[in-house]
């Protein structure tokens, strides 16, 4: 098995600072981030017959079945982008995606690296993410209450005075988040869990903190 094509994956709510941390394993290991999101569109504007098929789905406002989605990161991991390694941010978020994502490494002879669980406390992850707003020009990332701007307004890296806040970054919405990661989601910790491959790190940590645990997980793996 090539163990650099083995996927990591990286679970934990919506807050709890998965892409933060899969940026940081892009920048020091070169490993891509992959957004199913964002492969979609991606297949979707590249008009491959996947992403036509895909179409269908997302222009009838339908949720893109999970075999289709599994097709295409399979399709995308034939990419000299993906020889690497890459780490799998937000999904699979139920267990048949995880089921239907261990067939498919399976039929290429790899299997999972890991599974890494950001772990967090709810009402601190609430505050987190209600306070968090970016940079609308460089997307710099800043919080009201644990990184503001050095100076009141203006961005520390590109001196933009614009800033933006994401819609669904409230407390009602972080609560409804919550309940279906709980619901949906979470449920798949165990399944990782019995075979050996979860690994759990603080989330609620500081960032760098948070990295350095991750650092240790990746020796371990």
């Amino acid at each position: 098995m090539n163990k650099s094509l083995a996927p990591i994956i990286l679970l934990g709510p919506p807050g709890a600072g998965k892409g933060t941390q899969a940026r940081v394993l892009e920048e020091r290991h070169g490993l891509v981030q992959l957004s199913t999101g964002d492969l979609l569109r991606a297949a979707v504007k590249q008009g491959s017959a996947l992403g036509r098929e895909a179409r269908t789905y997302m222009d009838a406002g339908k949720l893109v079945p999970d075999d289709l989605i599994i097709r295409i990161i399979a399709d995308w991991m034939q990419k000299p982008e993906a020889q690497k390694g890459f780490i799998l941010d937000g999904f699979p978020r139920t267990q048949a995606q995880a089921k239907a994502l261990d067939a498919m490494l399976e039929k290429k002879n790899l299997k999972l690296r890991g599974v890494i669980e950001m772990k967090v406390n709810d009402p601190a992850l609430i505050e987190r993410v209600c306070g968090r707003f970016t940079c609308s020009k460089c997307g710099e990332g800043y919080h009201d209450k644990f990184k503001p701007p050095k100076k009141p307004g203006v961005c520390d890296k590109c001196g933009n005075t614009q800033f933006v806040r994401r819609p669904d970054d409230n407390a009602e919405t972080m609560k409804t988040r919550l309940e279906a990661y709980y619901a949906q989601t979470a449920p798949i910790i165990p399944y990782y869990e019995k075979r050996g491959i979860l690994y759990h790190v603080d989330g609620m940590a500081g960032v760098e903190e948070v990295t350095k645990q991750v650092e240790e997980v990746l020796k371990r793996i």
